[in-house]
């Protein structure tokens, strides 16, 4: 496990505090380096121990941030954030995370009225202390004291794209040792959720405490919290992970039961009862000969299953349920006529319509993101720059005459592809619904996304509506513009937008990027329901940016997909037909 992630919140954390003081320009510098850390394939600590020199050949990070990178890993900490820290003694990740609260109104807030934490935050909003400073107002402190609550919530779950690798480290971990006969993630992060609380991990094994004693030893654990006899949780940068050992044979049950959900158990209880059975975390028993009394005992009755997730939904009459369907969302009954949908694998992706290049705020040239499209296996791949217009700022987006600049150098780099390559746009979605780009200009592309990247709050619906209606374009970008533990973004009726959508040929996107997931799961069920056809994209800005496809892919699966659902898992000849 690297510790990249650790090291890039550092970073991000540095740059909030830098911009909290009214710092210009320094601030995005530690941000993109926190970017290309993060993404970096190397260990960021094996590079720190070459020297500074090391560190500096990552993209973004010069002679000063690498210094101060090798600082942290040498030390635990860095002197001049630990200042920062000293002149802002704030919690800025958790103020930060209420919608409209940025490091330059922490800093406000700090100097002119004391806030130094959430509950800072919200007693001053109550008091209406807020409104009276320069720049505020009664609007703008309420819409503070309405984000508290999400806030509060957001800080405390991880976005499943941090937890999830961590997870999945572990698990690799354990799942080597010799005491180890099985080993998986459970809980919501089985179910592939967006944001999850724990990691939690389940294990299989006759010597339950070799497996806690090489639990608690995890190499890049920062603390052990608890230890029993077949129960721990450690830390491992800023997400708890749970372990349980359960005895082989009762491995199945165990799993079916720590994977939820509560709402899933519940029904596949109530099925189980209907048949005089007992399902459990320790398998599933026929008490159907016991009086009541009896039937309490955990494992009371003939045991009929639980060595298997399988055995636990045949011995009540169902198909083994895909954890991303466990929400009690129609999957039960599914389960048992043998209606479950044929789910979207990650291997049926054939390309990614929703990426970007340093044309606009991407990282890498045309030909570079196209030669790493064809490296990740894609068959085809669209690039799609921000266009000017709404929501666009620090000047990031393309006018009219440079998109047919650009469109220019993408055929270029098409002749020299080995994989299909659009010419496309990524336009914005005023709050009207029109479109930011002229229509002579979208008539010349390939692929139009439309997305909307202002004015995030309130019904979307009719502006989506009106822009899937728009004769030239094809996606609808993250389209409630919602950003995890960041913002809730619109609300949409789904329903309505997925009929649109389907009437007028136009996909909605389930953006991959794990800080977005947009949309969610649920709304794919609805939309898919309606007929509307969705694209998994990855809204890539550099090359490490098409490994998000998989959290994308089971969004989708969360969603109830199928491959003929998913546009970018159709063969290219069928995607342009449907541009067309």
């Amino acid at each position: 496990m690297t510790r990249n992630d650790e090291v890039a919140a550092l970073l991000e954390e540095f740059a909030m505090r830098l911009d909290a003081q009214g710092v210009d320009y320094k601030p995005r510098a530690y941000e993109r380096a926190a970017e290309s850390i993060r993404d970096h394939t190397v260990d960021i600590e094996a590079l720190a121990a070459e020297g500074t020199d090391a560190v500096a050949e990552i993209d973004d990070v010069g002679d000063a941030i690498s210094s101060k990178v090798v600082e942290y890993l040498e030390t635990g900490e860095i002197a001049e954030l630990e200042e920062l820290r000293a002149e802002l003694p704030v919690e800025i990740d958790a103020l930060t995370r209420v919608e409209g609260v940025g490091p330059r109104t922490v800093g406000q807030l700090y100097e002119e009225l004391g806030v130094q934490t959430l509950d800072d935050l919200e007693a001053t909003a109550e008091a209406g202390e807020i409104q009276d400073l320069r720049g505020f107002g009664e609007k703008t402190e309420q819409n503070i004291l309405d984000g508290i609550p999400f806030a509060r919530e957001a800080h405390e779950r991880q976005l499943l794209g941090e937890a999830r690798p961590r997870g999945e480290r572990v698990r690799t971990y354990l799942a080597d040792h010799d005491a180890v006969s099985r080993c998986e993630l459970a809980g919501s992060i089985r179910r592939w959720k967006p944001t999850i609380g724990d990691v939690d991990v389940l294990v299989g094994s006759d010597n339950p405490e070799a497996v806690i004693d090489a639990f608690t030893d995890y190499p890049d654990a920062s603390a052990v919290i608890e230890a029993g006899s077949t129960k721990a949780s450690i830390r491992v940068g800023a997400v708890r992970v749970d372990v349980r050992v359960v005895a082989p044979e009762e491995f199945g049950a165990a799993l079916q039961y720590f994977t939820g959900s509560k709402d899933h158990n519940v029904a596949v209880r109530n099925r189980a009862l209907d048949r005089g059975l007992k399902i459990n975390e320790y398998g599933v028993f026929d008490v159907s000969a016991l009086a009541d009394d009896r039937q309490e005992h955990q494992r009371a009755g003939e045991r009929v299953g639980g060595e298997t997730e399988t055995e636990m939904y045949e011995a009540v009459s169902m198909a083994w349920v895909p954890p991303e369907l466990r929400e009690d969302r129609g999957e039960v009954a599914a389960a048992a006529g043998e209606e479950l949908p044929a789910l979207v694998e990650p291997e049926d992706l054939r390309g990614d319509l929703h990426t970007h290049t340093e044309w606009s705020d991407g990282d890498n040239t045309v030909a570079e993101m196209v030669a790493a499209a064809a490296d990740f296996g894609h068959e085809y791949v669209c690039l799609t720059d921000h266009a000017t217009g709404p929501g666009m700022v620090g000047g990031v987006g393309l006018s009219d005459a440079e998109i047919r600049d650009q469109r220019a150098e993408i055929r270029a780099a098409e002749d020299e592809a080995d994989i299909d390559v659009l010419a496309g746009i990524e336009a914005n979605i005023d709050a009207d619904g029109a479109i930011s780009v002229g229509d002579d200009v979208l008539a010349e592309l390939d692929l139009i996304v439309a997305s909307p990247h202002a004015d995030l709050d309130g019904d979307g619906t009719d502006r989506l509506a009106a822009a899937a209606r728009h004769p030239e374009v094809d996606i609808i970008g993250h389209p409630t513009g919602r950003q995890l533990n960041q913002r809730e973004g619109m609300d949409v009726d789904i329903e309505r937008l997925g009929a649109v959508a389907a009437e007028h040929g136009t996909a909605l996107e389930i953006n991959a990027n794990p800080n977005r997931l947009d949309l969610a799961g649920r709304l794919v069920q609805r939309a898919v329901e309606q007929g509307a056809t969705v694209a998994v994209n990855t809204d890539a800005h550099r090359p490490s940016s098409y490994d998000f496809a998989r959290y994308g892919v089971h969004v989708a699966r969360r969603g109830w997909a199928e491959p003929d659902d998913v546009l970018n898992a159709w063969p290219i000849a069928e995607v342009r037909s449907f541009l067309s």
